[in-house]
C-alpha cells in the first residue's frame, strides 16, 4: 500500500538496517549487568554526523542533479567515514537524502534510525536556516545551548552542516542561502525514552554529537544529559532538584515533593556526574533517591554506581552494622551475604536501623563532592517495592 503523504511533503522511506540491531532499554532499577559483546567493540556515528552526511548528499543533488552512491564527510577530529544512502529524492527545488544511523556496538536508542536532510534554496540573503522535520524536537525551555523555538539540532552538528554547505556552494559559485530540514521518522516515539521531554524538547529526538563518533558503552552522553538537565532547571528558576537512580526511587520521592518534570534528573548510576556539576552550578536543594544497594555504594564513597564498576562491600556493611550494635553472629552472616537484599533481611528485627545510617553516609559523600557549594542534601533509601526505608535531612 502506498502511504498517504501531505501534498508537497517529500516521502521519507524508512530503510531497514541490513544487520541486527544491538538495542536494549535501560532498566533504571535493575541490578543486572548488561554484558558487552565479546571481542573488539565497533565505534559508530552520531545523529549529528548522519545529518551532516545526508546534508552533503542532498546538496550535491541540488547542485548537480545527481546523488552520490555514498557520501564521505570530514569529522571535527579529521576522520572521514563513508555513509551509504538509504533515501534519494530529488524534486523541483528541493532534495532529500537519508542515511541509517549505525551506533556500532553502543546500546544507543537511536541505532538503526533513518536520519534525513531535506534542502531547498531560500531568497538571497537568508543564509543557512535549520528546521525540524518529522521526529526532530523543538526547544521550548531556556537553559539549553539553543534558543527557545529552535529545532533541537545541537551546535556541533550545525557547525558541521554549515561547513559542508559553505564549501559546496563556494565550489559551485552559488550563495549559501538554504533551509536544512532534518528529520528522524519515529523520533517522537523514541524521544519518550530519552531526557528530551524533561528538558522541554518536544516532538522528537535531538540531533547530537560533538566529535561525530559514538564510542561503545560510553557514559558521556548520559552525563551530558544530566548536565543539561541541571542547566535547564536553573534557567527556569528551579531551586530543588531530584537525582534518582531509577523509576521506583523517583516515584517514592514524588510522594514527598511535588517536583515538576524539569526538576527530575535521571541520575542513574552517575552520582559523580551529578554532584560534580552541581558543585560548579549549584541549586539550593538536592534530593538523592535510590535503592539500598546503589546507595550503599554511594555511602562507601563510590561515585559510579554501576554494578560493573563498583560493588557493595559486605565487610564494610558488616562493620557499619556492628558499629550500630549488631551482634557478632549477625555481623558474620552479613559478611557472608551475596546481595544487599540479604543484608536488609538479616538486619530486620535486630533493633538497628542500617538504612538510616546508609542514608547519613550518602549525604556525607555528597557533601564531600559538593565542597563549598551551599547545596542542602536530602537522601532517600527506597525498597524494591517502593517503600521508603530511610530519609535523612528532610527538606
Amino acid at each position: 500500500m502506498t502511504p498517504r503523504v501531505p501534498p508537497g511533503r517529500p516521502v521519507i522511506v524508512a530503510a531497514v538496517c541490513a544487520r541486527n540491531r544491538l538495542a536494549y532499554k535501560r532498566s533504571m532499577e535493575a541490578e543486572r549487568r548488561v554484558e558487552k559483546p565479546r571481542g573488539e567493540l565497533r565505534r559508530g556515528w552520531t545523529t549529528g554526523a548522519c545529518a551532516a552526511a545526508a546534508t552533503k548528499a542532498a546538496l550535491t543533488a541540488l547542485l548537480t542533479g545527481r546523488f552520490p552512491d555514498a557520501v564521505s564527510i570530514v569529522l571535527p577530529k579529521g576522520e572521514t567515514p563513508l555513509f551509504p544512502l538509504a533515501v534519494r529524492l530529488l524534486q523541483s527545488g528541493r532534495a532529500t537524502a537519508a542515511v541509517v544511523k549505525d551506533a556500532g556496538d553502543d546500546p544507543d536508542v537511536t541505532h538503526g534510525m533513518t536520519i534525513a536532510a531535506t534542502l531547498r534554496f531560500l531568497p538571497a540573503g537568508s543564509g543557512i536556516v535549520f528546521a525540524a522535520g518529522e521526529g526532530v524536537g523543538t526547544v521550548t525551555l531556556p537553559g539549553l545551548p539553543l534558543a527557545v523555538g529552535e529545532p533541537a539540532i545541537n551546535p556541533a552538528p550545525r557547525a558541521m552542516m554549515r561547513a559542508i554547505v559553505d564549501e559546496l556552494c563556494a565550489a559551485h559559485g552559488v550563495a549559501a542561502d538554504l533551509e536544512i530540514s532534518v528529520a528522524a521518522p519515529g523520533g517522537d516515539r523514541i524521544a519518550q525514552s530519552t531526557w528530551n521531554p524533561r528538558l522541554g524538547i518536544v516532538g522528537g529526538i535531538s540531533i547530537l554529537g560533538t566529535t561525530g563518533v559514538v564510542h561503545p558503552y560510553s557514559c558521556s552522553a548520559w552525563i551530558h544529559s544530566i548536565h543539561r538537565g541541571i542547566d535547564v532547571a536553573r534557567a527556569n528558576g528551579i531551586d530543588h532538584v531530584l537525582g534518582a537512580t531509577g523509576s521506583t526511587s523517583e516515584a517514592a520521592a514524588l510522594r514527598l515533593h511535588a517536583f515538576p518534570p524539569v526538576a527530575r534528573l535521571d541520575m542513574g548510576d552517575f552520582a559523580g556526574g551529578l554532584l560534580k556539576y552541581l558543585r560548579r552550578h549549584p541549586v539550593a536543594k538536592l534530593t538523592l533517591a535510590g535503592g539500598f544497594a546503589k546507595m550503599t555504594k554511594l555511602a562507601q564513597g563510590a561515585l559510579d554506581l554501576h554494578s560493573g564498576r563498583s560493588q557493595v562491600d559486605f565487610a564494610w556493611l558488616a562493620g557499619t552494622a556492628a558499629a550500630l550494635g549488631l551482634n557478632r553472629e549477625a555481623k558474620e552472616r552479613i559478611q557472608a551475604a551475596s546481595t544487599a537484599l540479604q543484608v536488609l533481611e538479616l538486619t530486620q528485627g535486630s533493633g538497628i536501623d542500617l538504612p538510616a545510617k546508609i542514608a547519613q553516609l550518602c549525604a556525607a559523600t555528597a557533601r564531600a563532592e559538593l565542597l563549598e557549594s551551599k547545596v542542602e542534601v536530602e537522601v532517600l533509601i527506597v525498597g524494591r517495592d517502593g517503600a521508603l526505608l530511610a530519609r535523612h535531612n528532610p527538606l
